[in-house]
């Protein structure tokens, strides 16, 4: 039995794809498995749904979570609904690469650098032009 090329390449192709599968799935248990382990009770969490809280207590018998979204506040979800554990995020310090006088993009300027602030590019011819 021969083989011609496009098989070849055919069968190269789903080996390509049955290999990225199974990577991909190993990836996704091992990230549920670390968010479980991080998931216990004084965890601060985000929940499917978008809803912020820490979590007072886990049963692990109905898959249930005590969240305490404010205080006085508690909500009961499933344990699967709990997205991600926040974590506090380090203050970060943005150094500024801008040149000095230039704005950053996106910066508005207040209207006394506009007024002050004139380049040739920025100046208005003195004569209109004529419609002739």
């Amino acid at each position: 039995m021969t083989f011609d090329p496009f098989t070849i390449i055919m069968l190269a192709v789903l080996a390509v794809l049955i290999f990225f599968m199974f990577r991909n799935s190993r990836k996704r248990q091992a990230d549920a498995r670390e968010l479980q382990s991080k998931v216990q009770p004084g965890a601060k969490v985000m929940t499917n749904f978008g809803v912020f809280g820490t979590i007072l207590s886990i049963d692990e018998d109905e898959n249930q979570v005590l969240l305490e979204t404010s205080p006085g506040t508690v909500l009961t979800v499933h344990r699967q609904t709990v997205a991600r554990v926040v974590e506090p995020k380090a203050d970060v310090v943005e150094e500024s690469a801008a040149i000095e006088g230039e704005p950053e993009f996106g910066e508005r300027l207040d209207s006394e650098t506009d007024a002050t602030s004139t380049d040739a590019t920025d100046e208005k011819p003195d004569t209109k032009k004529s419609d002739d």
